[in-house]
C-alpha cells in the first residue's frame, strides 16, 4: 500500500506532527496498529509518500479502514493497494 500525502490541508511547508488534526490522525493510525491491521508503516524518503503494510481480508476492507481516517481526503489519498505474496523471510 502506497498513501500519498496529498489533499486541500495538506501543507508541504510544515513536517507531518505540524499539519492539522495530526493527533487525530496518529491517534487512528496508532488504533489500526492496535487492531493489527497496520503491521509496519512510515514515510519514503521524508518526501509525500507513505508505505503501509496492511494484514487484510481484503483490499476492500483495508481501503474501508482508512476511508475513517480523519485524515482521508484531506490530507491523504490511497496511490495503490495490491496484495504482496511473501516468499523470503530472515529466520527471527
Amino acid at each position: 500500500m502506497i498513501l500519498t500525502q496529498t489533499g486541500p490541508e495538506f501543507d508541504r511547508s510544515k513536517p507531518l506532527e505540524e499539519q492539522s488534526g495530526w493527533t487525530e490522525h496518529a491517534e487512528f493510525m496508532n488504533g489500526l496498529v492496535e487492531q493489527g491491521l497496520i503491521v509496519l508503516g512510515g514515510p519514503l524518503d521524508g518526501g509525500p509518500r507513505v508505505a503501509q503494510v496492511f494484514e487484510a481480508g481484503s483490499e476492500q476492507e483495508l481501503r474501508d479502514a482508512l476511508a475513517r481516517d480523519p485524515w482521508s481526503g484531506t490530507h491523504l489519498e490511497v496511490f495503490s493497494a495490491e496484495p504482496w505474496e511473501i516468499r523470503l523471510r530472515a529466520p527471527s
